[in-house]
């Protein structure tokens, strides 16, 4: 056989082997398309929240399922789609990359690196959406999330799996809170998420800046979508950072997500369903604006041992406009959340620093999740601090005040002075355990005044040196005892002497 004749022989069995398979596309045409949202014709099974792929490669979310069209919103560039351009389902749910491989790593709302340190090393992925845990495979929530923040972890303490709103005005410190909380992990077994919604960029950078500086950035994923990117970003934005959340979780492991802010994500929201013409309802929101932030809010959880273990704990921060609580979507998360740490402008002009509101702050976990150590030292801080308080505004009339009363001023004053807390500069459980019993036990009540954060930071400068087997038996047992209070007592009375 000569060569022509194998060579037509190859060729004449490669074409009687060959197989066409066909493969189904659901294809579709841009109807009309601005905005950020487009409307598109001729799709047919098309799923809520499934990915589409437009002729410029840019791809939306198809979330109004209508009888004749699909309203889309588009992430990213939508100047450059044109009405009749074709449209492909992709048949995926939109999803983000999960795993160990974000930790450390600035990313998008879709999970793409946007920290200029290359590809994330990560295989894995989830869909942003899916339904919270239900109550069997959860757990009560019962181990502390110790934020540093002496205020915080002695009247409000929050627990793994818990979620705890930040409320307060604009400038009163509500980020510095969240981060302060992320810096404070910093060596234990908490990863944490960040998602900025809404924020300019030099302020994330900041942020960012602030974790790497303070070796936080090593245990930390941030999620970024700033204001400058379309409002379909900004409100995916949070969903992405609580599927690469609940991916640690499953794994056993302990997660913290702070969501800043989901005012900004409303917003986003409503700019969104306005634009698809859902109907609007109260302040222009559309009727599902609860289901928002419940659908979110619900993930986090702390599982049962069966069901691994892991647990979320989550961190909504939310603006108010002129202290008013009672507006829309403070009354609407403050109904889904666990508690609220309120902030409030006049305390924090006053130098009073976190300008928490011991009144209107709650916990409704409280107790359940704080550390035995912490629960005997500070069991009736909060009481005490509202009481000063009441006490306080009535001295502010000139009424003479019996001794006992004066006293109670007196304290409440130099209480007021240890819970006020540098930027970040977060407390060990320790340290905030010795110098809460120093000042609520009257160890510091002949210290004026105005020395007292001076005589606190001495105190335990002293106690690290000459006492350290005190803190360490705190730290180690989490727990109070009676040998470790009286040993407590000895140390301090030997300071007052000196």
């Amino acid at each position: 056989m000569t060569i022509l004749e194998e060579i037509s022989k190859q060729l004449h069995d490669s074409i009687n082997q060959f197989e066409v398979t066909a493969r189904p596309v659901n294809i579709g045409h841009v109807i009309s398309v601005g905005d950020g949202i487009a409307r598109v014709g001729g799709l047919s099974r098309v799923m809520y929240n499934e990915l589409l792929e437009f002729a410029n490669g840019s791809m939306g979310i198809a979330l109004n399922l209508e009888e004749e069209e699909v309203g889309t919103i588009i992430l990213g560039e939508y100047k450059d789609i044109e009405e009749g351009g074709l449209v492909k389902a992709t048949g995926r749910i939109i999803e983000v990359p999960v795993g160990a491989g974000l930790i450390g790593r600035v990313v998008d709302a879709l999970g793409r690196p946007v920290d200029g340190k290359g590809p994330v090393r990560t295989t894995q992925s989830r869909p942003i959406e899916r339904i919270a845990p239900g109550v069997i495979a959860r757990e009560p929530v019962n181990t502390p999330v110790q934020t540093g923040i002496v205020t915080v972890d002695s009247m409000f303490a929050i627990g793994r799996g818990q979620r705890e709103l930040i409320i307060g005005d604009r400038q009163t410190g509500k980020t510095a809170i969240a981060i302060d909380t992320i810096i404070n992990q910093k060596g234990k077994d908490l990863i944490c998420i960040y998602v900025a919604i809404g924020q300019k960029r030099t302020q994330v950078a900041q942020v960012v800046a602030t974790l790497e500086r303070h070796g936080a950035l090593e245990h930390t994923v941030v999620v970024v979508a700033s204001a400058s990117e379309p409002a379909p970003m900004l409100y995916i934005a949070p969903y992405a950072g609580c599927a690469m959340g609940e991916e640690f979780m499953e794994q056993g492991r302990d997660a913290l997500i702070i969501y800043d802010d989901l005012s900004k994500h409303a917003w986003a929201y409503r700019q969104v369903s306005l634009l698809l013409r859902r109907p609007p309802g109260r302040e222009a929101y559309p009727g599902d604006i609860f289901y928002l932030h419940s659908r979110l809010l619900e993930r986090a959880a702390k599982l049962n041992p069966e069901h691994g273990g892991g647990s979320l704990t989550a961190l909504p921060i939310v603006e108010t406009q002129a202290n008013d609580v009672t507006a829309y979507i403070p009354t609407n998360v403050i109904s889904i959340t666990d508690g609220q740490l309120y902030l409030e402008p006049d305390l924090f002009y006053a130098g009073i620093r976190p300008a928490l509101n011991v009144g209107i702050s709650v916990s409704r976990v409280g107790g359940n999740a704080q550390s035995r150590a912490m629960r005997r030292v500070a069991g009736k801080l909060k009481l005490d601090m509202g009481q000063f308080r009441e006490l306080q505004a009535f001295a502010q009339y000139g009424t003479e005040l019996d001794a006992a009363t004066q006293s109670q001023i007196d304290r409440g004053l130099r209480i007021t002075e240890v819970l006020k807390q540098p930027q970040y500069e977060p407390l060990p459980l320790e340290d905030q355990v010795i110098i809460l019993y120093a000042v609520t036990a009257g160890y510091m009540d002949q210290v004026p005044v105005a020395k007292v954060k001076e005589a606190e930071a001495d105190l335990l400068r002293w106690m690290r040196q000459f006492h350290p087997g005190i803190g360490k038996a705190i730290a180690e047992s989490k727990d109070f005892s009676k040998e470790t209070e009286e040993a407590l007592k000895g140390a301090l009375q030997t300071y007052l002497q000196r």
